[in-house]
């Protein structure tokens, strides 16, 4: 699994992942949409941490540097 994810892109997703965790856990929003908000949190923190987002594959989107060959 190559990496496709800028450093830029990582801490964009680890702040929106933040912020839906705070609105979850204040009761700001609950309910359905608070339980979507945290599993994507989830996911962006996971993609975040991993450096490759699943979705960026089929349009050719890389925010990395790429690799000098």
């Amino acid at each position: 699994m190559k990496k496709n994810m800028g450093s830029s892109d990582r801490m964009v997703r680890l702040i929106i992942a933040l912020i839906f965790s705070v609105l979850y856990f204040t009761n700001i929003i609950s309910e359905t949409i608070g339980l979507i908000l945290l599993g994507m949190a989830g996911i962006f923190l996971f993609t975040s941490f991993i450096s490759f987002c699943p979705l960026y594959g089929p349009f050719g989107l890389y925010t990395c540097k790429k690799e000098e060959e």
